[in-house]
């Protein structure tokens, strides 16, 4: 089973380039898939593992409390698994894919209003105790995530030559290691021009700590999260500035398929989550503006 594991992790990290946190999350999916068999007493050779195995690994799941969301993830992870296990000739057939998919939830995503928006871009103002140079950073990371609405792990990655400050144009090496150009706005050049004057060039990266090194993506949860407090949004993080963006950009018109290429989704079914959110401003401001929205009551008497 390790030899097997170690053998799918190397042509996920070689041919098709997936990012360490992503390597560990099937690593450990896979971990806990085969502590499960082992726990009851089934193979754990990669030919020995049979459709009923995998029934009642996602039962077993289920019974957890875990997220259809989660479980799928967990299946999609043994499908991939037993399908290059089948293609390399390790396994006869890839059972995984006779095993039927968790309804999903129909789960929003949440984003800031455009007043949140503004007040948080403004919250890194006088931060105490902070050099110069780390409250410049701050604000550009602030203004990045929103006016570009990429993932932090995209933004920890940016190097300064991917940033054309004259044209507005950026460029991401997003999931896959697929490349896309995305534009930015005036607001985040300024800040990102502000930050780059003042910080010494430590490297080729644009985000760098005290000591010296790039930013994580966990120091950058933890910039957002305190700054979102500020703003009693606790619960945010950088992927809700990602949200906010693609939520904007709908609500001021932009083209369902132009948002698809900025977020950088595969399919566009998953921007599409974004017009439900898209109707319910629509509804808004259609029962505030129109003088025919709301049936009117009936006078008493």
């Amino acid at each position: 089973m390790d030899r097997a594991v170690r053998y799918f992790g190397r042509y996920l990290k070689v041919e098709r380039h997936l990012s360490p946190h992503t390597l560990r999350n099937y690593e450990s999916d896979l971990e806990q898939f085969f502590g499960f068999m082992a726990s009851l007493g089934n193979p754990t050779n990669v030919d020995q593992i049979e459709l009923i195995h995998l029934r009642h690994y996602m039962a077993h799941l289920k019974k957890e409390g875990l997220r259809p969301a989660t479980i799928a993830r967990k299946l999609a992870t043994l499908r991939s698994f037993l399908q290059f296990m089948t293609q390399e000739g390790w396994a006869d057939q890839n059972v995984g894919r006779f095993v039927s998919t968790p309804k999903q939830e129909k789960r929003l995503p949440k984003s800031l209003t455009v007043d949140e928006a503004q007040r948080l871009m403004s919250q890194c103002d006088t931060p105490s105790g902070k050099q110069t140079w780390r409250i410049k950073r701050d604000q550009a990371i602030l203004e990045t995530l929103y006016s570009t609405g990429i993932r932090v792990a995209e933004l920890v990655a940016l190097r300064r030559d991917d940033i054309d400050l004259k044209t507005g144009l950026v460029r991401i090496q997003g999931k896959g290691n697929k490349e896309r150009i995305v534009p930015i706005g005036e607001r985040a050049i300024g800040m990102l021009k502000e930050y780059l004057n003042q910080v010494p060039a430590f490297g080729e990266h644009i985000f760098y700590n005290q000591k010296k090194t790039p930013l994580t993506t966990r120091s950058v949860h933890r910039i957002v999260k305190q700054v979102m407090k500020k703003i009693n949004r606790p619960a945010g993080s950088p992927h809700t500035l990602r949200h906010t963006c693609a939520t904007h950009l709908l609500e001021g018109g932009a083209d369902l398929r132009a948002v698809q290429e900025i977020l950088g989704h595969a399919s566009l079914s998953t921007t599409q989550r974004y017009t439900h959110l898209q109707m319910d401003h629509l509804m808004r401001v259609y029962d505030g503006a129109h003088p025919r929205s709301r049936q009117e009551e009936p006078e008493n008497g």
